[in-house]
């Protein structure tokens, strides 16, 4: 995604008005733009300068993002240093509040005049107060000096008028300008009446002023943009504090020498060393000397991680105790720090699916709202008002009616959610994502590596009569020091743990399928299954009994003997996390089938099912078969699959919401939707309810941003005079326009408070499915694919038709199922696979 910064947008309408122009660009898939970030995010073969060119031609400014300089020694400065921090920069609060403070000195000089001295008779000058036309020009002059403070608002609405696309600077340069024009006629017909003696005309007149409505409407709405932009700035505080962490400086070795350099200048390769208390500046691996390392920068987990030679460290994250040599793997843009800046930054370029409502509403609202403003007038004017009632009617319509609350509703919360997910650790790639994964009815979760620890240990010991525990966990050890399997590294380590000094074996022996054999002291040692030590030696009944119970609990059981006689037991099994039972009841309390997938046969898998407490248990599930079962899964409803290895990859790409585990391989990462820093199961269930509270707080927004214009509209309109004589004063509907975007962005940073990890509020949400004969369903013959990434574009480009609820392609078959809401012509769907250069065979 190619990522845009766009000048002059004001409201929704402008974002939809930008939306829509670069969608025209041939060679643009897809284009999503952020009011909240005055960003764009562009994906397709279409060059910068032709989007630049549509922006422009819409009356907008755009510009490429920088993401990162070039230095000269060929690296990329990293996404958190100053340059994109800069670019979050808060620069329009504080030329707001110079705006406001200059517009606030002469507005208060005209109210002075206008309603203290004529309404209330506070004491003027002799010239003012005896002088009407000397009075009318004074206020005249006062709201020209205000107009021209916020002459921004007139070019940008005029502007956006002249272009066809109106947007909320247009109502306030109508609504001010119209106040402005009509009292300056009423001065010109005042002085008129001066001339003709006609004092009666006169005052009439002089009540018919609208002056201080007119630079009233442009100080209260610059107060709302004040506080609305001072809160959009607060929304990226998750985002900049990121930022903040990226190190400025790295100590380098160079012929020999610590050198000091721009952590900007390491490159791939370059050996670095990291003292207790420095920040380690680029990700790398630990080839010398040993510490803690707190990584709660970007994981959130509190505790240091203990580093060794050969464990991999990451930019931002700190050395807190020992001095450390590493080698710098990745740099710049390829840090983990870079990358989570950018998933969170590409998330706040994207849309969420519940924006397009109110971008379809913001496209049409303003010129809606000028047509009703318009008949406003002419129906008063009809009914016997004077222009000068009936028009101040048609302004209240103007100014009061807000598009920002509805372009901002969606984009503040995502933004808020997002920042809110990288501080705990959980990182949603996109809008969508966030959106998508608190509708998740299955949840299907991987055994190795996120129910369970991926790494075996001995869980139980158990030696035979007459044995010692010492001496069953010596003869193990040294019989399993020179094996590979990774059993063996289980017994290792629980006789580690012990500070048992195993005896050298020589004559080693591994008996695949059955089990090793050595000589220790002249003296032979076996170790393996049940089935191989019983072949070679008596095994008790209480021991076989035993064994067969450990094997019911899923853990495997390896039998020792010595000089022919046994030893005892030693089982091993891959232990489930200490969280995963209670995330597994978690996900169960909010309504969420949980279903566990592993490639382990039935007995295990039932064993490791049953500790975790799952709903369901599908073993024997070979690496190629995961995807196969997400796609059945899916018939019965939203599916969100977890996993961790490269194996997962396919089926985290099938399910509706891909979740990686942070300790997986970079192809799961790059598959997933969502991504977990920590290797810990209960962050899923996390992950849902933020995702279940960002989704609550867009509808809060959302329903505020139609209830205040529906109510808010009418009122200005004075369809209630006749009723209850309620009438709207143009300045006061200029106060609550700018309240309304204000009270939408102040709920949606109500997130920053809510406790990702507490269940006590979860809720069994049931989601309506959609019955099988509301969908129509095609099936395309397509060559030309070859792989992931093919299946990628034509799923993309097909996904992005209206009509087109979704799409499963398969390069292996040569096939993309395509499930639509409503009828759609084969053409369109031939045309828009061919135009990204694949050959459409048939549409069944």
């Amino acid at each position: 995604m190619e990522q845009y910064t766009v000048t002059g947008m004001s409201c929704a309408a402008c974002s939809a008005r930008v939306e829509k122009a670069v969608s025209k660009v041939e060679g643009v898939t897809s284009c999503s733009v952020s009011l909240l970030t005055n960003s764009m995010g562009v994906e397709g073969e279409a060059s910068a300068a032709e989007i630049i060119r549509a922006v422009e031609e819409a009356g907008y400014g755009a510009a490429v993002k920088e993401s990162g300089a070039r230095t000269e020694g060929g690296a990329e400065t990293a996404l958190g240093s100053g340059g994109a921090e800069d670019a979050l920069k808060d620069r329009e609060t504080p030329a707001l509040k110079r705006r406001l403070i200059a517009s606030l000195g002469f507005l208060v000089v005209l109210m002075y005049f206008s309603m203290g001295h004529m309404m209330w008779g506070w004491p003027a000058p002799a010239f003012l107060a005896e002088n009407h036309v000397a009075m009318g020009l004074l206020q005249l002059l006062l709201t020209v000096i205000v107009m021209v403070i916020n002459q921004k608002f007139f070019i940008s609405g005029f502007k956006s008028l002249l272009h066809g696309a109106p947007n909320m600077d247009t109502l306030v340069a109508l609504g001010s300008g119209a106040s402005f024009v009509y009292s300056t006629y009423a001065l010109f017909a005042m002085t008129d009446a001066q001339m003709r003696g006609d004092m009666a005309g006169v005052m009439a007149y002089m009540h018919g002023f609208y002056f201080e409505s007119a630079a009233m409407i442009l100080a209260l709405i610059t107060v709302g943009k004040m506080l609305e932009a001072r809160s959009k700035g607060r929304t990226t505080d998750a985002l900049k504090s990121l930022m903040k962490l990226a190190p400025k400086t790295a100590t380098v070795i160079r012929d020999g020498a610590e050198v000091t350099v721009p952590a900007a200048q390491v490159r791939k390769g370059d050996l670095f060393v990291v003292r207790p208390g420095e920040n380690i500046p680029v990700d790398g691996i630990v080839i010398e000397g040993m510490s803690a390392v707190n990584e709660s920068a970007l994981t959130g987990e509190s505790i240091p991680v203990d580093k060794a030679p050969g464990d991999l460290v990451s930019a931002a994250t700190v050395n807190q105790s020992g001095f450390i040599k590493c080698e710098a793997s990745r740099v710049g843009e390829d840090t983990t720090l870079s990358q989570i800046i950018r998933m969170v930054s590409d998330a706040a370029a994207t849309k969420a699916p519940i924006a397009k409502v109110a971008d379809k509403v913001s496209g049409i609202f303003v010129p809606a709202v000028i047509t009703i403003a318009v008949v406003t007038t002419l129906v008063w004017l009809l009914v016997g008002q004077t222009f000068g009632y009936a028009l101040a009617r048609g302004i209240s319509v103007l100014v009061i009616s807000c598009p920002c609350a509805l372009g901002l509703a969606t984009p503040v919360a995502i933004m808020v959610g997002n920042g809110m997910g990288a501080k705990h650790g959980i990182l949603f790639k996109t809008a969508v994502s966030l959106e998508e994964t608190g509708k998740a009815q299955i949840v299907a979760l991987d055994k190795t590596g996120t129910i369970t620890s991926g790494e075996p240990k001995a869980t139980d010991v158990l030696p035979a009569e007459g044995v010692s525990e010492e001496e069953l966990l010596l003869a193990a050890c040294a019989l399993e020091a020179k094996s590979e399997h990774p059993l063996a590294k289980a017994v290792l380590l629980l006789a580690g743990e012990r500070n048992l000094a195993p005896g050298e074996v020589s004559d080693f022996q591994a008996l695949p399928g059955n089990g090793l054999s050595a000589i220790l002291d002249g003296e032979e040692l076996l170790g393996g299954s049940m089935s191989y030590i019983g072949s070679r030696t008596e095994v008790p009944e209480e021991l076989k009994r035993r064994a067969e119970a450990l094997a019911e609990e899923g853990k495997t059981p390896l039998l020792f003997t010595r000089a022919g006689k046994l030893l005892g037991i030693i089982a091993v099994a891959d232990v489930i996390k200490e969280d995963s039972p209670k995330a597994v009841k978690e996900l169960q309390n909010m309504g969420i089938h949980v279903v566990m997938l592993t490639g382990d046969n039935e007995r295990t898998a039932k064993a490791i099912g049953r500790q975790a407490g799952v709903d369901r248990v599908i073993a024997g599930v070979l690496p190629d078969g995961k995807e196969s079962v997400i796609r059945s899964l899916k018939e019965q409803g939203k599916v969100v699959m977890v996993g961790d290895g490269i194996n997962d990859a396919p089926a985290l790409t099938r399910a509706d919401i891909g979740i990686a585990i942070g300790a997986g391989t970079d192809i799961a990462i790059d598959a997933a939707d969502v991504v977990l820093m920590k290797s810990r199961l209960s962050d899923v269930p996390a992950a849902i309810r933020l995702s279940r509270a960002t989704l609550r707080n867009i509808h809060e927004n959302l329903f505020w941003a139609f209830f205040y214009n529906v109510i808010g509209i009418p009122l200005a309109a004075g369809v209630w005079i006749p009723v209850f004589g309620w009438k709207l004063n143009p300045m006061f509907g200029a106060a609550a326009m700018s309240l309304s975007s204000f009270c939408v962005v102040s709920n949606a940073l109500r997130l920053n408070f809510f406790n990702i990890r507490n269940g006590a509020k979860d809720k069994k949400i049931k989601i309506k499915q959609k019955k099988e004969n509301e969908a129509m369903v095609k099936t395309m013959k397509i060559e030309g694919m070859m792989c992931g990434h093919c299946e990628a574009r034509v799923k993309k480009c097909l996904e992005a038709l209206p009509a087109v609820a979704g799409a499963e392609v398969s390069h292996e078959t040569g096939t993309a199922v395509v499930t639509l809401n409503e009828a759609l012509d084969d053409g369109v769907l031939k045309k828009t696979v061919e135009d990204q250069d694949y050959k459409v065979i048939s549409i069944q």
